[in-house]
C-alpha cells in the first residue's frame, strides 16, 4: 500500500496499459477484465445476467404483494389502474435510460433529476442489466472505445523521433 489509505501500489487496472499510459476504468462486478476478457469475465457475465434475471423476478413478487395490498385496501380501480400504470411507464423509462447510458455517458444533472423516477422503475434498470450481459459487460462498449481512444492518443503522443533533430540538414 502508499502512503495514502486505500491506495493499492500498483495502478488499478494496469493490465495492457503502457507505463505510464491510460488505465481502463473498472466496471461494476467487473473490474479490468473486460479489457483482455480474463479473469473469469464469461462467468461474472453469467453471474451478472443470472443475478439481475432473478433481482427483477424477485421484484415484481415484491410490487405483487404491493398490488395486492391495494386490492386488499380496496382503494377503487382509479387508483390501482394509476399504480400500475406508475411502474410502466417509470420500468420503462429506467430501462431505456439505463440502456441508453451502456454506450454514452449521462448528464450528471439530468441523472439526478431522474433520480425518484428511475428508483420507482428499477425493475426497467435490472432488465436491461440483464439483456445487456447477454452480449457483453454493462458498458464494455463505451468505455472499450474511450479506452481505446486513450491509448491511441497516448502512443500517438509518446511516439519517439528518429534521429536527432539538430544534425537534421539545412537546405
Amino acid at each position: 500500500m502508499s502512503d495514502e489509505p486505500g491506495t493499492p501500489d500498483t495502478p488499478a487496472g494496469s493490465t495492457g496499459a503502457a507505463p505510464g499510459g491510460p488505465r481502463p476504468e473498472p466496471l461494476r462486478f467487473f473490474g479490468t477484465s473486460w479489457v483482455e476478457h480474463d479473469q473469469g469475465y464469461g462467468a461474472r457475465r453469467a453471474g451478472v445476467a443470472v443475478g439481475s434475471l432473478v433481482a427483477a423476478a424477485f421484484s415484481c413478487l415484491v410490487l405483487r404483494f404491493a398490488y395486492q395490498g391495494i386490492q386488499i385496501a380496496d382503494t377503487g380501480t382509479f387508483v390501482t389502474v394509476l399504480i400500475i400504470a406508475m411502474f410502466a411507464i417509470c420500468s420503462a423509462l429506467a430501462f431505456r435510460n439505463t440502456w441508453d447510458g451502456f454506450g454514452k455517458r449521462h448528464d450528471p444533472a439530468r441523472q439526478a433529476s431522474l433520480r425518484g423516477l428511475l428508483a420507482i422503475g428499477f425493475v426497467g434498470s435490472l432488465l436491461a442489466y440483464f439483456f445487456r450481459s447477454l452480449t457483453e459487460a454493462p458498458g464494455e462498449r463505451l468505455h472499450r472505445e474511450e479506452y481505446d481512444t486513450a491509448r491511441a492518443e497516448h502512443e500517438r503522443r509518446t511516439a519517439r523521433r528518429t534521429g536527432n533533430p539538430k544534425k537534421k540538414r539545412r537546405k
